[in-house]
C-alpha cells in the first residue's frame, strides 16, 4: 500500500519555491527546440494551440494538486491511480511514467548534443551525450537539497533567457535593431497560418503540450511545502507565468522569422536573432539553451529515480531499489544505477540515430506523458467531490489531450514517435496483465 505522507522536517519549501521548481522542471527543450518542429508543421496556428495546451495543462495540474491537498501521498499521481482504480493502475502508471521520463532524458541528451555542436561541429553527438549524462548523475549524487537549489538557479536563468529574448525581439520589431530576414509582420495568410493544412496543425498539437511536460512533477515536490494548502497557488502562478512567456515569445518568433527559415535541429529563438548584428547573443543564448536542457534532464533523472523507489516500496518493483546510502544524502544507489543504464541506452541511440533521435524521442516522450495526464484526470473523477466546475474542467482536459494524442498518428514527422509510444504502452499493459494474474493467483491460494 502507498504510504500516506506526513509532515516531516523536510517540509520547508515556500509556495514560490515550488513555482520556481515547476518552471525548472518544465521550461526546457520541449519549448526552446520542440516548438520549432511544431511550427514547421502547424505554422502560426501553433499560437492558438499553445493557448489550448496551457488550458489543458492547468486542468491536469489543478486536479493533481487538489488530490495532493485532500489525499497527501508520497507517490503522487501513481498513488492516486492506485487509490482510484486498484493496484494495477498504480503499477502501470508508475512504469509508464518511468519509461516516459527515460525518453525525455534521451531527447534532452540529443538536444544538449545538438546545442553543443553549435561550437564544436565535428565532435560526434554520442560523446556530448555521455558527458552530460555523467554530469547529471553527479548532480543527483549531491542529494535532494543540492538538486533543489540548483534547479531554482536554473529556473531563474531560463526565465531570464526568455525575458532577454523578448527584449531583443521587441527591439527588432520596433526597428531599434537593424537587420532581419523579411519585412516584419505576423503571418496571417493561409500558407503561413496552416502550411500543412488542418491535419498538420492537428498533428503539431502534441508539441504545444510537450512544452508543458514536467508540470506533473510538482505533485512529487508538493509534499515538501510548509503549507500544503498553498500548492494550488504555486501551480496556478507557474502555469500563468509560462503561458504568458510562451505565447508572447512565440508571437515574436513568428513575426521575426519566415517559416521556411525554420530548422528542426535548431532553436527558432536562435535562428530568429541570427540575422541581426548581435555578435555575442547567439553564443550567450546557446549557453542558456544548454542550461535549460541540462536542467530538465536532471529533473527527469530525479523524478524517474523517485518513482522507481516508490514502486519498490509498494512492492511493484524489486525491493532492492529502496536501498539508500547511509548518511544525510541517502542516495537510492540501485534505483539510480538502473536509471543510469537507461540513459546509457539513450547515448547509444544518439550514436545510431544522430539526426532523427530528437524528433522521435520527444514525440514519443510527449505522447507517453499525456497518457499519465489522462490517468490523473480520470483518477480525480473518482477521488474528488463532483461539482459542475470540476466535471467541466476534467472533460475539457480529457478532450484536449485525446485530440493531441490522436493527431500525432497523421503526420510523417510525428508518426514514428506515435508508434514508439504505442508499442511501449502495449508492452507495459501486457506486463501489467501478467503481474495482475500473478497477484490474483496468490490471493486465491491464500484463501
Amino acid at each position: 500500500m502507498s504510504t500516506k505522507a506526513t509532515p516531516t522536517k523536510n517540509s520547508t519549501m515556500a509556495w514560490w519555491q515550488l513555482s520556481l521548481l515547476g518552471v525548472a522542471c518544465t521550461l526546457g527543450t520541449g519549448y526552446f527546440l520542440g516548438v520549432g518542429i511544431g511550427l514547421t508543421m502547424g505554422g502560426a496556428s501553433m499560437l492558438f494551440l499553445f493557448i489550448l495546451a496551457a488550458a489543458g495543462t492547468y486542468f491536469v495540474l489543478d486536479a493533481l494538486l487538489q488530490m495532493t491537498g485532500e489525499h497527501p501521498q508520497q507517490g503522487s499521481f501513481r498513488s492516486y491511480a492506485k487509490l482510484a482504480y486498484g493496484r494495477w493502475a498504480g503499477f502501470s502508471s508508475g512504469w509508464i511514467y518511468w519509461g516516459s521520463q527515460l525518453m525525455i532524458m534521451g531527447s534532452q541528451l540529443a538536444a544538449l548534443s545538438l546545442f553543443t555542436r553549435f561550437w564544436f561541429p565535428i565532435v560526434p553527438m554520442w560523446l556530448f551525450a555521455f558527458f552530460y549524462a555523467s554530469l547529471g548523475v553527479g548532480v543527483i549524487l549531491l542529494g535532494v537539497q543540492a538538486f533543489e537549489r540548483s534547479e531554482h538557479i536554473f529556473a531563474l536563468i531560463k526565465v531570464s533567457a526568455l525575458l532577454i529574448f523578448l527584449l531583443l525581439a521587441g527591439a527588432a520589431v520596433l526597428g531599434w535593431i537593424r537587420g532581419g530576414l523579411h519585412p516584419l509582420s505576423f503571418p496571417i495568410s493561409k500558407d503561413t497560418f496552416l502550411p500543412s493544412g488542418l491535419k498538420g496543425s492537428w498533428s503539431s498539437f502534441i508539441y504545444a503540450f510537450y512544452a508543458f511536460g514536467g508540470t506533473e512533477m510538482m505533485g512529487l515536490f508538493a509534499m515538501r511545502l510548509k503549507n500544503s494548502s498553498e500548492a494550488h497557488r504555486a501551480g496556478s502562478i507557474m502555469i500563468l507565468l509560462l503561458a504568458i512567456l510562451y505565447i508572447v515569445s512565440l508571437f515574436l518568433v513568428l513575426t521575426l522569422l519566415p517559416l521556411h527559415a525554420l530548422h528542426d535541429q535548431k532553436s527558432p529563438f536562435q535562428v530568429s536573432l541570427e540575422s541581426y548584428p548581435l555578435p555575442y547573443v547567439p553564443h550567450v543564448f546557446n549557453a542558456i539553451l544548454i542550461i535549460a536542457a541540462f536542467s530538465t534532464m536532471v529533473a527527469s533523472l530525479f523524478a524517474v529515480t523517485s518513482i522507481l523507489v516508490a514502486l519498490a516500496k509498494d512492492h511493484d518493483a524489486p525491493f532492492m531499489f529502496t536501498r539508500t546510502t547511509s548518511g544525510r544524502r541517502q542516495i537510492p544507489y540501485n534505483a539510480l544505477a538502473l536509471t543510469s543504464g537507461g540513459m546509457a541506452a539513450a547515448v547509444i541511440l544518439s550514436l545510431l540515430l544522430p539526426d532523427e533521435l530528437y524528433t522521435v524521442m520527444s514525440t514519443a516522450a510527449g505522447l507517453t506523458l499525456l497518457f499519465i495526464w489522462l490517468l490523473i484526470l480520470l483518477s480525480s473523477g473518482r477521488l474528488l467531490v463532483h461539482t459542475p466546475a470540476k466535471m467541466f474542467k476534467r472533460w475539457v482536459g480529457l478532450l484536449l489531450i485525446l485530440i493531441a494524442i490522436s493527431g500525432a498518428a497523421f503526420h510523417p514527422t510525428t508518426r514514428p514517435g506515435f508508434f514508439v509510444s504505442l508499442l511501449f504502452i502495449v508492452l507495459i499493459g501486457f506486463i501489467t496483465f501478467v503481474v495482475h494474474f500473478s497477484w490474483t493467483h496468490k490471493i486465491k491460494k491464500r484463501t
